[in-house]
């Protein structure tokens, strides 16, 4: 049996103290009207990556930002796409203080949405699931790589990195707590030499990320919370 194969994008930032994933409104049936993760057919001639960002660009004018970008899952199952038999190559990616998009030709509009709200409505195709599973990998990973470092800026406060797993874990951490498991995990972070006043307060401390790509103990977060 013939099919076709697309990428789509789970795209995280966070926005006003709230994790946030693009969408895009169809402009096009099927699902015309609803919301939906940006992506689009593979073509012949380029790679799965190539075409996760040639859609970025062409659906929401992101084409030239800085993002970490990685392949989340294959989503294949008969009957989730109602033209035919298509298989998505998913890509998860993240990125700090994105821009706003611009819709494309093949779109209602773009936007930065709420995950929370996200996850409570209905979206097109089965990307209420692969949103799901984007979430779950994102907070998995915080806990084991330096992940948490792809949402803010080249350099960052112990504060502003805490901020990053409270948004993304939806949770609150003890802040003495968590300064010490970072500042003590291997390759974590390495100090910048600088401080900033940015946040208010005393001068803080200015890190940017380590070359460590695996922690080791890992930051899981009941003991980060303790």
């Amino acid at each position: 049996m013939a099919f076709a194969v697309t990428v789509d994008l789970v795209l995280f930032t966070i926005r006003d103290d709230r994790l946030c994933a693009l969408m895009v409104r169809r402009r096009s049936p099927p699902y015309r009207g609803k919301w939906a993760l940006p992506g689009g057919f593979v073509e012949e001639d380029e790679g799965l990556v190539d075409a996760a960002k040639r859609e970025l660009g062409e659906e929401t004018g992101l084409d030239d930002v800085r993002v970490h970008l990685e392949q989340l899952a294959t989503y294949g199952d008969p009957g989730r796409d109602p033209r035919g038999r298509i298989v998505s190559v998913v890509h998860l990616a993240f990125g700090p203080e994105l821009p706003e998009p611009r819709a494309g030709d093949d779109a209602a509009a773009a936007r930065w949405r709420p995950v929370d709200e996200l996850l409570s409505s209905r979206l097109a195709f089965d990307h209420g699931r692969i949103l799901t599973d984007g979430l779950e990998r994102a907070r998995a990973k915080l806990e084991y790589t330096p992940l948490a470092t792809a949402f803010v800026g080249e350099d960052f406060t112990v504060a502003e990195l805490r901020h990053v797993y409270e948004v993304v874990w939806g949770t609150t951490l003890d802040p003495r707590n968590f300064h010490r498991k970072v500042t003590g995990s291997p390759g974590m972070l390495e100090p910048t030499g600088g401080r900033t006043t940015r946040n208010a307060g005393r001068p803080a401390q200015l890190y940017r990320r380590g070359d460590a790509t695996l922690l080791n103990p890992p930051i899981t977060r009941a003991q980060a919370s303790d």
